[in-house]
C-alpha cells in the first residue's frame, strides 16, 4: 500500500514538468474531460475529476478524485485512483493495471482490464499514511498533559462548587 502512494506521488511529481500541451494533462482541483474521438495522453488530476469521453494513449491518475469512463473507450496504460471511485462502462478496455485505493470500483460485466486489479474498498485507508504522525501527535499530547498537569494547583473552593 505504501507502495502505491509512494507510485502515485511519483507519478505526478514526474509527469508534471513533461506534460505536453497537446496530449498529457495536469490538473488540481479542475475537472479533467477527454471529449468524444480525442486522443489524450498521460492525465493526472488532484483534488479533481476525470471524465473519459475518448481514447486515453497513457497512464490516468486521480488523487481525490473519480474516474469515469464511457462505454467502448479505452485506456492503454494503467489507471490509478486514490480516495475516489472508478466507474467503467460496457465494453471498456484497461490496458495495464487498475488499483483504487479508499474507494469502489464500479465495473460493468463487459469491461476488460488486462493487467493485475487491486481494490482496497473503504475511505478509512485514507488515514494509513497518517497513522505515524497521529501517533506522535498523541504521545506529545500525553507529555504536555502530564507535565500540566502536575504543574498547576487548582484552587479549592470553600463549601464545594459555589462562587
Amino acid at each position: 500500500m505504501t507502495k502505491l502512494l509512494l507510485a502515485a506521488a511519483l507519478l505526478l511529481v514526474a509527469v508534471t514538468p513533461f506534460a505536453r500541451a497537446d496530449q498529457d494533462r495536469v490538473s488540481v482541483g479542475g475537472d479533467i474531460n477527454v471529449a468524444e474521438g480525442e486522443n489524450a495522453g498521460n492525465l493526472v488530476c488532484v483534488f479533481c475529476s476525470v471524465h473519459v469521453h475518448g481514447d486515453v494513449k497513457g497512464d490516468i491518475v486521480a488523487l481525490l478524485g473519480s474516474v469515469t469512463v464511457d462505454p467502448t473507450h479505452t485506456i492503454s496504460g494503467d489507471l490509478v485512483v486514490i480516495g475516489g471511485d472508478l466507474n467503467l462502462a460496457d465494453e471498456t478496455e484497461v490496458g495495464g493495471d487498475v488499483a483504487v485505493m479508499a474507494g469502489s470500483a464500479n465495473l460493468a460485466s463487459t469491461a476488460a482490464i488486462h493487467g493485475d486489479r487491486s481494490v482496497l474498498p473503504g475511505r478509512y485507508w485514507l488515514l494509513l499514511p497518517f497513522t505515524p504522525l497521529l501517533i506522535l501527535i498523541g504521545i506529545i499530547w500525553l507529555i504536555v498533559w502530564l507535565v500540566r498537569r502536575n504543574r498547576y494547583e487548582f484552587p479549592v473552593y470553600p463549601n464545594g462548587r459555589g462562587l
